[in-house]
């Protein structure tokens, strides 16, 4: 599912709000979690997941098209780790997942 495809979704889920507002809110939830991993913050959503930073190190590394070594900056990486309530819903049995 895409962005504009969840935005459709919920509008349509939402009739008594516009869509544009609904594309506000989106966005604006979208952009508070990006800010708080910005701030080296943990943003965790019950029953959903949580999401955090994890620190690369700078490394040597090879480039694939000459084979040279190349190094690597220090990197943070966005990680999602899901939550208890989303891994039970996936893995549910008699296919009423």
């Amino acid at each position: 599912m895409t962005k504009s495809e969840l935005i459709l979704r919920l509008a349509e889920l939402n009739p008594h709000l516009y869509q544009r507002d609904v594309d506000r809110i989106v966005s604006t939830i979208f952009d508070q979690i990006a800010q708080a991993l910005a701030r080296g913050d943990r943003v965790e959503l019950r029953g959903f997941g949580a999401f955090s930073i994890k620190k690369r190190e700078a490394r040597i590394g090879r480039n694939p098209r000459t084979g040279s070594s190349v190094q690597v900056d220090e990197k943070a990486i966005p990680f999602f780790k899901t939550g208890k309530q989303l891994r039970d819903r996936l893995n549910e049995k008699d296919g009423k997942a």
